[in-house]
């Protein structure tokens, strides 16, 4: 009777155990969006810390800031339709459906401010949400004790400077205050000991981080510009109590002898480090094309921080993501077809965070290629009007993944994966859209 109960106090622990490593494998995975409800959706990101046209500077590169003409103020709204749904093999050994599309349809939206302090100075707030993405699987699926709900959405409030040197040369920075948001579930298998329905675990908290970014844009001529902007770190650590429900048997039991009812799962993520080097070229005063070159720092950043603090112990542990570092590459266009029309289209491809071996039902993400369109309208000297489609696709993402007899073998994939963006914004002030 010893050996039993030693055996489901060990089990007990590996259930919190089995949480902490699935929560943290999807919250390090949270997606680093360049779709933030702009222009840009329409030419892939292309010409992003060169463009240098809009409020929305403040964030692509703040030293873009000093272009812009007297005070202006942009607001812009998303929608999100996503479609990856997972279609489950021979090899899995988890009863249950396929899950349906966990992401369906998500809308965001933004707002940037750019005031002029003078010829050479300006400053900038903006509110927008680039991080994060919400999934939620249809009860029953064949995943659910990785994760059944999970949504880290990542809220940033960004003021900054720009200064313009000369002619030729233009410095800024801002600060991003990210308020993170996450809520997350997973079933409990109770089977481990009795044939009985799941129980589930639910943990909802918020947080707040701080980082920034800087940049420089150097033009050396009217017409031509080079950008590059540094985005530091931001660190998010999440602590709070999870809420277990219909827990039977031995298993729960266990998790109350041990403690581990009422206590802290504390998890810290990190947003990487990134860099942006882009150009922009006006070939006529027509048709104009710009060029980014991106890197994303996620290979250091693949440590996650996760432990289990109250009771009579504190176990925690640092789980290794084998993440790689990404890059991206975009080539985009501008051409104006009339005085008061101008016609964006973009392409780009960012690499894979991940190898097709590391991923998992809760990290459906590889190599992405992207394809804008949009155009911007010229309503009046002060109002701009800007409307864009972009899709991303994904392809087929193959997960084989197994984590012992609690969580269970998943294999499959998540096929045709895709998420189609739809755009619109507006910028009022004196020269609005004539940057």
């Amino acid at each position: 009777m010893a050996k039993y109960r030693h055996a489901v106090s060990c089990v007990a622990r590996v259930v919190c155990l089995v949480v902490l490593l699935s929560e943290s494998e999807t919250w390090a995975g949270g997606l680093s969006l360049y779709e933030i409800a702009t222009a840009d959706v329409g030419l892939a990101s292309a010409g992003w810390a060169a463009r240098a046209q809009d409020p929305a500077t403040l964030l692509k590169n703040p030293a873009g800031m000093s272009r812009l003409t007297g005070n202006q103020f942009q607001a812009g709204a998303q929608l999100l339709q996503a479609g990856i749904g997972f279609s489950p093999s021979a090899g899995t050994t988890v009863d249950g459906n396929s899950g349906g599309n966990p992401v369906g349809v998500l809308p965001s939206m933004s707002l940037f401010y750019v005031h002029g302090l003078g010829e050479d100075v300006k400053v900038g707030l903006g509110v927008f949400s680039n991080f994060g993405l919400g999934m939620s699987y249809n009860s029953g699926w064949v995943g659910r004790y990785y994760a059944q709900e999970n949504t880290l959405i990542g809220i940033s409030i960004m003021p900054g400077l720009s200064y313009r040197i000369n002619d030729k040369f233009s410095i800024g920075a801002a600060a991003n205050v990210m308020i993170g948001y996450l809520n997350y579930s997973a079933a409990v298998n109770n089977r481990a000991f009795l044939n009985v329905p799941d129980g589930n675990m639910q943990m909802t908290d918020t947080t707040v981080g701080a980082g920034g970014n800087v940049g420089i844009l150097f033009e050396p001529r009217t017409g031509t510009r080079f950008g590059v902007t540094y985005y530091s770190q931001i660190k998010l650590n999440f602590g709070a109590t999870p809420t277990f429900t219909n827990l039977t048997g031995p298993l729960g039991t266990a998790l109350q002898n041990n403690g581990l009812l009422n206590r802290t799962l504390d998890l810290g993520m990190t947003v990487p480090q990134s860099v942006m080097v882009s150009s922009y070229h006006e070939f006529t005063d027509r048709w104009a094309m710009m060029l980014d070159f991106g890197w994303q720092d996620w290979s250091q950043f693949g440590k996650v921080d996760v432990g289990v603090t109250g009771g009579n112990a504190t176990p925690s542990l640092t789980t290794a993501i084998n993440y790689q570092d990404t890059f991206h590459v975009a080539l985009g266009n501008r051409y104006r077809l009339a005085e008061a029309w101008l016609l964006n289209s973009g392409f780009a491809w960012d690499s894979s965070m991940l190898k097709d071996q590391d991923r998992t039902v809760t990290l459906p993400i590889g190599q992405q290629f992207r394809f804008g369109l949009g155009a911007e309208w010229q309503a009046n000297p002060k109002l701009n009007v800007a409307f864009s489609y972009e899709l991303a696709y994904g392809g087929d993402l193959p997960v084989n993944q197994n984590r012992g007899p609690l969580a269970g073998a998943v294999v499959g994939q998540f096929p045709g994966t895709y998420i189609n963006f739809f755009q619109v914004s507006f910028i009022w002030g004196k020269g609005a859209g004539a940057a």
